[in-house]
């Protein structure tokens, strides 16, 4: 029986998904962060969370680990320093490994062609036409991009109880919020912990809510902050669009990540997308894990509607 694998390698988990040559799914398992390879005890977390996950999936299957007939994988952070050590651990005929970006947009789409809103913790916006070119925009990171992102959100938030601290800005709630919320003293105190190690990035990333919070109670400073957010993340969507499609080509796209609970940003993201002809919200078909499995399929020269597919979990 032919076997193929797909594997999505986060920096929260690694999630293993298996198909049998039908397209449905008989094995899943989930294993530890394997983002990082080169530095510290990196070769050795990546390699117990591989095997983690793929013999989880193999035992669910009521299988042993066997030669897949194709793997594909994608990682945050690129395929770069991952591959050579991947095909080491697991054998397959075929293996083809990717970043996490092309494996979220087949997941999303279930392997057509579209375009794939990331809003996160930070930001990316990603897509492929029917001939296989892709394009991105954004995913520039925390300091210099990432606009739209939850980090940014917060970022924001910040700038606004600071400009209200020292006088020069709009009286919004989201000083007093982000106060409570942290326990800081005042707008400059609360900007010195952002600094420090307290407060890593995905902490500050889901103060975002509170921005939500604030807006849908009214608050003028907030509203523009999220209207922005829409704003950036729509114009996102406009560059990939424009790189790959021709106006008024119908094209899906699906919103990714914590940021669109926001229905705020999602109601204003959605009028913007529908100002062009052809182009569509959806929500993701299917997970990245899933994703990569249609990727798996596609190298073997196989086009599959996948079937039995777990819901895979953040």
């Amino acid at each position: 029986m032919e076997l193929f694998l797909g594997i999505d390698g986060g920096q929260s988990s690694t999630t293993a998904v298996i198909g049998d040559a039908s397209g449905r799914v008989v094995g899943y398992g989930r294993g530890g962060p394997c983002n990082h390879v080169k530095t510290g005890d990196g070769r050795e977390k990546f390699t117990g969370a591989i095997l983690g996950c793929v013999r989880v999936a193999c035992e669910q299957a009521g299988l042993r680990q066997v030669p897949f007939k194709s793997l594909c994988a994608g990682f945050s952070g690129g395929p770069a320093d991952k591959e050579d050590l991947l095909k080491e651990l697991v054998p397959s005929e075929l293996t083809f490994v990717t970043h996490d970006g092309l494996i979220a947009l087949s997941g999303a789409t279930a392997g057509a062609a579209g375009i794939i809103a990331i809003a996160g913790t930070g930001q990316l916006c990603f897509g492929r036409n029917a001939d296989g070119v892709t394009a991105r925009a954004g995913g520039w990171g925390y300091v210099f991009g990432d606009e739209g992102g939850g980090f940014d959100l917060a970022r924001q938030a910040l700038r606004a109880a600071l400009r209200q601290h020292e006088g020069w800005g709009h009286r919004t709630a989201l000083h007093g919020r982000l106060l409570a919320e942290t326990g800081a003293t005042d707008a400059n105190d609360l900007l010195h912990r952002f600094y420090s190690t307290d407060f890593p990035r995905p902490r500050i990333a889901a103060l975002s809510r509170l921005v939500d919070d604030v807006a849908r109670e009214g608050d003028a400073v907030a509203q523009a902050i999220l209207s922005n957010a829409a704003h950036h993340l729509a114009a996102y969507v406009a560059a990939v669009y424009a790189q790959l499609f021709t106006e008024p080509e119908p094209v899906v796209v699906a919103p990714i990540g914590g940021v669109w609970n926001s229905e705020i940003i999602r109601n204003k993201f959605c009028q913007l997308i529908a100002l062009t002809d052809g182009q569509k919200v959806i929500e993701p078909r299917h997970g990245p894990a899933a994703g990569a499995l249609i990727e798996a399929y596609r190298l073997a020269g196989l086009t599959v509607t996948l079937s039995d597919v777990p819901t895979e979990k953040d």
